[in-house]
């Protein structure tokens, strides 16, 4: 996996779904680091014209704002990565009316209605793997040395798809792997590259064991017990008597898992999903840009785009908050962690950019991805896609060996991880039997009782998008 880009060359950074609601933040953070990275052009490509020309304006506007390269628009894919050193997959198949669909069908039989998480992340990679293996497949022939960071959920699912399809410069990026780092860093007011995570498990189902810092002292442990820092960041959402029970830091999407029913119960009461929520808004800012005219008023627009993110990242999780689903929502803490309701950091966006500035000028990087698993966690396949830490630098990314992991978590993950298999299996061959055998296998589906109604269902909802299955 050793890196052959050209050091002495510009270099060109493509975004695939460049007319996401991410997209602005997304550039801005890349200009800030494109003197570093030899940036010369940001390509944002879109199937939709309407999104793309809208968001795209907004992202040129911050791009030139903070000196940053040029930034440049198309609807032809091929076009876009021409020529690209870096491509970052982020798409939303089906759009916000996809994702309502995802949700609301699984609350409807009784099961967790979330984007990623248990069905609703199934019916998501239904529509999300094989356009991004088409993608992919055209990266391949047009710029064959070319890094591909894929963003599109469920990132780890479609990182195996990825991989066992033989894309092997593919990382999938969640910054919710790198949390508890950035988290103790900032509560203790330290430099989070200074300090050193050691992660294990899967996309939105990982653990944090340790977090030390450059004098080998751990630090994590001892903050796991501080009601204080526990407030400050996701950990809120696991009482002590369960935190002490798990043992380390745990993904906030873990709260899905521990508390199945409750989940269930406050996201049918809550009566809107997260998806039909995220959608209103994201219908209200595009009808914002479009009154203001980004091209005639770029500041305005960006102010819109940005009181819009505050107002998106202020619910977050807000049902997972200790007491009721009636509960206001909980604020971000601060400088806290890398999730949806950081108000801090550079999300998605930050992870991929370190990484590819560790390919680039060759200094280390430590941080998780979700890669293969090439033997760090012991009792999981060398080929299966894990959320772990990594090592990058010039020569690629690599995990860092871990060893044993705790007996339960390694059955969550080795259930979970049996569900991925089987769902990558189930839409390259288009079989609905592989379907059901793969919700049946899933922790918060189990069930054929379920498992085979929701296939059904799902292959119904997305038709036209996921075509005839047998």
């Amino acid at each position: 996996m050793g890196i052959l880009i050209d050091l002495a060359g510009r270099r060109k950074l493509t975004l695939i779904g460049g007319g996401g609601v991410r997209t602005p933040l997304f550039v801005e953070a890349a200009s800030r680091r494109a003197g570093t990275l030899g940036l010369e052009e940001i390509a944002l490509f879109d199937t939709d014209t309407d999104r793309l020309s809208l968001l795209g304006a907004v992202s040129r506007y911050s791009a030139r704002q903070s000196g940053g390269p040029r930034v440049t628009m198309t609807t032809d894919a091929r076009a876009a990565m021409e020529g690209a050193d870096f491509v970052v997959t982020a798409i939303r198949v089906g759009g916000d009316a996809g994702r309502v669909a995802d949700e609301r069908i699984p609350l409807s039989h009784g099961v967790l209605g979330q984007e990623t998480t248990g069905p609703g992340g199934f019916a998501m990679a239904l529509r999300s793997v094989p356009a991004i293996l088409e993608y992919a497949g055209l990266l391949a022939e047009v710029s064959p040395k070319a890094w591909l960071f894929n963003f599109t959920n469920p990132a780890g699912l479609v990182a195996q798809a990825l991989h066992d399809a033989g894309h092997a410069r593919a990382i999938g990026i969640c910054d919710g792997a790198n949390q508890a780092q950035y988290t103790v860093a900032a509560y203790l007011d330290r430099d989070p590259r200074d300090l050193r995570a050691e992660v294990y498990g899967l996309n939105h189902l990982s653990w944090t064991r340790a977090v030390t810092g450059p004098d080998g002292t751990e630090l994590l442990a001892s903050l796991l017990g501080d009601e204080n820092f526990r407030a400050r960041s996701s950990q809120r959402f696991f009482p002590p008597s369960l935190a002490s029970l798990i043992g380390a830091w745990a993904n906030e999407y873990l709260w899905y898992y521990y508390f199945a029913d409750q989940a269930v119960a406050r996201l049918t009461a809550a009566g809107q999903t997260r998806g039909e929520e995220v959608a209103a808004r994201n219908r209200a800012l595009l009808d914002q840009l479009r009154a203001i005219d980004p091209d005639r008023d770029p500041a305005g627009a960006l102010a819109a785009y940005r009181a819009y993110e505050q107002g998106r990242r202020s619910t977050y999780m807000h049902y997972a908050a200790p007491g009721t689903a009636g509960d206001p929502p909980v604020p971000s803490a601060p400088s806290a962690d890398g999730s949806e309701g950081s108000e801090s950091s550079e999300g998605y966006a930050g992870v991929a950019l370190e990484l590819m500035e560790a390919l680039v000028a060759g200094v280390p990087c430590h941080t998780a991805v979700n890669v293969p698993n090439s033997g760090a966690i012991s009792g999981l396949a060398d080929d299966d896609v894990v959320e772990v830490s990594t090592i990058a630098d010039a020569d690629g990314v690599r995990p860092v060996p871990l060893g044993a992991i705790p007996p339960s978590h390694l059955a969550l993950v080795r259930a979970v991880k049996l569900y991925e298999r089987l769902t990558v299996e189930a839409i390259r061959t288009r079989s609905r039997a592989c379907a059901v055998r793969a919700l049946m296998a899933h922790p918060l589906v189990l069930s054929y009782s379920r498992a085979e109604p929701l296939v059904d269902e799902f292959l119904r909802a997305h038709a036209s998008l996921v075509g005839e299955w047998a």
